[in-house]
């Protein structure tokens, strides 16, 4: 069932809010066992203060929403202000040292920290879909993504889905993706990748020190309306309805603390459904405008979460929408972490040019990833109570959006069924859920 979502907010892609309480209904078959929810509203003095730290960027949303409307105080947490940090290095470093609890990380970056580098970190929740786009400079001469042979582009991290989605594309145009000194000449079929801290790259294009960069959101709405950038590719138009940020935490603190992760969870839960149902809202509250937790004023938010519209990005436009039928969001929202989408990202990495440590990818097993690096318990508890709290009706089943038989959930892990990521750039995909391109 798709919806338009200038009359219904969007679960992602097509679920609204009835439907996300329909199926986060179906969840209380699967919660049975897990920890107590911890509802009371008064602050444990025994459990630690939740401390968030996050980057300045729209992926971070539900942990600022989660803040700012007071979810994760409702659920009778004691919270600190979120921490900014400009760069994925410190956030993780922030995390490993004891000074967050509850972090955004991009997907590949938790799958480096517990596999190569042996960091008990667990995967809790998407945090988004979608939400990320190619961005190039008014002087690069770029036009279409296949047009960044022999340019400089700037990513946010090796390990990220933007790494991954971008040489994803490389390879269907026959572009070499290579990591060398920027003052280096390229080969005609070559592109130099390097990673830049986000809240830097607008300005870098704007300079023409580079070509273009593949990062979050709002920086593509900030490099368009602050640095005469064009989108030319969303990421979410190659790999619909992609996870991109994950909520994560420390294994110990679940372990240590169950009923008080419970509690983080039906915040975060309880943030991303509040978001589905006051988008309006949500830029004003992030922007510099309002709670100032991002630093870039509501419009350019604004954009970022809503302007996705064919006039300005379709085939006439700048072509970064190539797929209009799949009606998508330039940012979703569905917070449980598909198990066969965790495979195929396991799987991509595999492909994508990394710098650094990467040996330990090649013995790497897409099963043990789906088993070891993420707990689906709490989303799903979480995802009950949202449920059994509602006043909608009870669940009635369809083809399009329904769970499947409570039976076959554990081998298939997808609850939120019509939101299952699909990608059509690659010609090698394996899996039945990923179709090869027209």
């Amino acid at each position: 069932m798709i919806k338009d979502e200038n009359h219904t907010p969007m679960l992602g892609h097509g679920l609204s809010r009835r439907d996300f309480v329909e199926i986060a209904s179906k969840a209380a078959l699967f919660a049975a066992g897990t920890v107590a929810l911890g509802s009371s509203c008064r602050t444990n003095k025994t459990e630690p203060p939740l401390k968030i730290g996050y980057l300045p960027i729209t992926d971070a949303t539900p942990l600022l929403i989660g803040h700012s409307q007071g979810f994760f105080e409702q659920e009778g947490l004691l919270v600190e202000k979120p921490v900014l940090m400009r760069g994925w290095p410190e956030v993780a470093e922030g995390f490993l040292a004891g000074n967050f609890n509850l972090v955004h990380l991009l997907i590949p970056i938790p799958i480096y920290m517990r596999y190569a580098q042996k960091h008990p970190i667990k995967v809790v929740a998407w945090n988004h879909m979608n939400g990320s786009a190619l961005t190039v400079g008014f002087k690069s001469g770029i036009k279409r993504l296949e047009d960044i042979a022999g340019k400089q582009i700037a990513v946010p991290h090796w390990y990220s889905m933007h790494n991954i989605i971008l040489q994803l594309c490389m390879r269907k145009y026959g572009i070499e993706p290579v990591v060398q000194d920027r003052n280096l000449p390229l080969k005609p079929n070559q592109t130099n990748l390097f990673v830049m801290k986000p809240p830097d790259m607008p300005t870098a294009m704007s300079s023409g020190s580079i070509d273009g960069y593949i990062v979050a959101e709002p920086f593509n709405a900030a490099g368009e309306v602050l640095a005469q950038g064009s989108i030319v590719r969303f990421t979410g138009d190659v790999f619909k309805n992609h996870p991109c940020c994950v909520a994560v935490m420390n294994e110990r603190d679940l372990q240590a603390h169950p009923e008080w992760s419970q509690k983080v969870l039906n915040g975060l839960v309880k943030a991303q459904q509040w978001v589905i149902e006051n988008r309006a809202q949500v830029p004003q509250i992030l922007s510099k405008d309002g709670k100032g937790y991002l630093p870039l004023p509501a419009p350019v938010i604004e954009r970022a979460m809503n302007k996705y519209d064919e006039t300005s990005y379709g085939v006439a436009g700048t072509g970064a929408i190539r797929h209009p039928d799949w009606h998508v969001s330039r940012i979703g929202f569905q917070p449980y972490p598909y198990e066969s989408t965790t495979r195929e990202i396991v799987n991509l990495l595999k492909q994508t040019k990394v710098e650094g440590q990467v040996d330990f990818l090649q013995s790497l097993q897409a099963e043990t990833v789906v088993r070891e690096l993420f707990d689906y318990r709490l989303v799903k508890a979480a995802a009950e109570k949202i449920a059994v709290s509602s006043r909608e009706s009870g669940p009635q089943m369809r083809s399009d959006a329904s769970p499947p038989d409570p039976t076959s959930v554990g081998s298939t892990g997808v609850l939120w069924a019509s939101a299952v990521p699909t990608c059509t750039e690659s010609a090698t995909m394996m899996s039945t859920t990923y179709a090869k391109p027209a």
